[in-house]
């Protein structure tokens, strides 16, 4: 399996990624966002951080790159595209992914480990894995997932929320949400299910040293699936 994962000016996670993709057996790519053409690729991440260090708005900047146009055709052509942090919030920004990334509620920087539940298993990232609940990384100052009412009722109904965060146990409130999301999402579909936006890192959390391996459980999933 081939992966590229996209550099910006300000990308911080990039490596990180890299270094995921590669311990479970992608033959990865690092493509520069002035670069035209992707390479060949059976996944295309785009990697938290912040992207011409966030200005305008989170991701406006990064989705107007050259490579972008390159992503857009894979992404359109079904290809595997997933946004981690600041690449959901590009996702969004390239209009690839429905709503937005807004300031999180109580107007603060979250950097701390959370609970999110899959809730959608019919796709390529989550099929098979037997696991709901996952603990994760967040790091974030604008991770509140918003929509109009037209926006979340198609979500609803076409079944595009990946992930809520939830409770270690899987239960989804008010309380395990960290920063005011709409209805507690952590992540989305398009209506295809081949493009992931999400706010969590799973690529933070493949090692038992850094506090968790259910990113490892992620990968490993995600790569037989794609087989």
């Amino acid at each position: 399996m081939h992966s590229s994962v996209i550099t910006f000016p300000g990308s911080n996670c990039d490596r990180d990624m890299d270094v995921a993709l590669k311990k479970f057996g992608f033959k990865n790519k690092m493509v520069w966002h002035d670069d035209v053409e992707l390479p060949k690729s059976d996944l295309v991440v785009l990697p938290g951080g912040f992207s011409y260090g966030d200005y305008l708005r989170c991701g406006s900047m990064a989705s107007k790159s050259k490579i972008m146009k390159s992503v857009l055709n894979f992404a359109q052509g079904g290809g595997k595209v997933m946004g981690i942090c600041n690449g959901f919030q590009i996702l969004v920004e390239s209009g690839l992914l429905p709503g937005v990334l807004l300031r999180n509620k109580y107007l603060e920087f979250i950097c701390k480990n959370v609970f999110v539940k899959a809730n959608n298993k019919d796709n390529s990232y989550f099929k098979d894995n037997k696991k709901d609940v996952y603990e994760f990384h967040i790091a974030h100052n604008e991770g509140n997932y918003f929509c109009s009412n037209d926006q979340i009722k198609e979500i609803n109904d076409n079944n595009q929320i990946a992930l809520f965060y939830s409770d270690k146990n899987g239960n989804i409130n008010e309380q395990s949400n960290p920063n005011g999301s709409l209805q507690n999402i952590a992540g989305v579909f398009n209506k295809q299910k081949n493009i992931l936006g999400m706010m969590p890192h799973p690529e933070r959390m493949i090692d038992p040293a850094l506090s968790g391996e259910d990113g490892s459980i992620f990968f490993q999933n995600l790569i037989n699936n794609l087989k």
